[in-house]
């Protein structure tokens, strides 16, 4: 199972293998706080679509896409992922406000449709 999780909500033993797939680290949180297992930075978007995207929906298909182009040069790093999918929970750590359109969510759209 993959959930998607913003880092401010609590943590808890249903999240998990936590990892954050943010590119910097959040803001007013500090690392015991976050309770993340890794910080897979290479799976952040790139800074480029990321400032493109700037979390407008009306992009979110578009950045769902190009991202899914950028992870695809990342083997190792989403093999990683999958992996630890497979050994039980697995919770992508985001800090973005959107919950519903982030990187996060569009990496695990990528994981379950890439399985």
């Amino acid at each position: 199972m993959i959930a998607a999780k913003r880092i401010y909500a609590p943590a808890v033993e249903a999240d998990g293998y936590r990892v954050l797939v943010d590119r910097i680290w959040p803001r007013g949180i500090g690392k015991a706080e976050a309770a993340v297992d890794l910080w897979l930075r290479t799976v952040a978007p790139s800074p480029e679509l990321r400032r493109w995207f700037a979390h407008d929906p009306a992009r979110w298909d578009e950045f769902r896409s190009r991202y899914a182009g950028e992870l695809a040069a990342q083997p190792q790093a989403v093999a990683l992922l999958r992996e630890r999918a497979a050994m039980g929970p697995l919770t992508l750590v985001y800090a973005a406000r959107d919950e519903a359109r982030n990187n996060a969510v569009a990496l695990k759209l990528f994981l379950e449709r890439n399985s």
